[in-house]
């Protein structure tokens, strides 16, 4: 008798039960002399919310696979209130994607800009460390389905992109 393979079916969640935000005061140890917060530093908070919306998603540990990408639009400042805003757009079997956009806001002045868009992937993991199933996401409107859509291309590309450099 041979070996039968059972996968666990999950109930999907929705899209907007993964949603977190983090917000942050700037402070001249985490900028350049020019008093503009390191990139580096708003990645490592970026990480951080696409990881707790993933966890709050999976119900379970994730680590960072790929930053996908993450565009710089504006400087951030010393004294900048800043919020990410995370959500799950994108689940493989093991594997989601987050978007997580970043907000600075003067707290004195109100003034808001966008500043960062940035797309994460985070591979689930069980209480040993291997990769372990998870929900799958469930549109509730239009505009949802729409970004489910735009985030299974975005996931297609990286593994036509990660075929090609394995081919090499």
């Amino acid at each position: 008798m041979g070996n039968i393979i059972a996968t666990m079916t999950l109930p999907s969640k929705p899209i907007g039960a993964s949603r977190v935000t983090l917000s942050q005061l700037m402070h001249p140890d985490q900028a350049n002399l020019l008093g503009n917060v390191h990139g580096g530093w708003i990645m490592k908070l970026a990480d951080e919310a696409g990881a707790l919306a993933c966890m709050r998603h999976a119900q379970c540990k994730v680590v960072t696979v790929a930053i996908d990408s993450m565009t710089f639009r504006e400087p951030i400042k010393i004294g900048d209130l800043v919020t990410f805003n995370a959500v799950v757009t994108y689940t493989g079997r093991t594997s989601m994607e987050a978007e997580v956009n970043v907000h600075a806001e003067n707290p004195v002045t109100s003034e808001r800009s966008h500043t960062n868009t940035a797309y994460l992937v985070y591979v689930a993991l069980d209480d040993e460390g291997k990769p372990t199933e998870i929900p799958q996401l469930m549109a509730e409107s239009a505009e949802e389905t729409h970004t489910l859509t735009q985030a299974k291309e975005r996931q297609g590309r990286r593994l036509k992109e990660k075929r090609i450099r394995e081919s090499q």
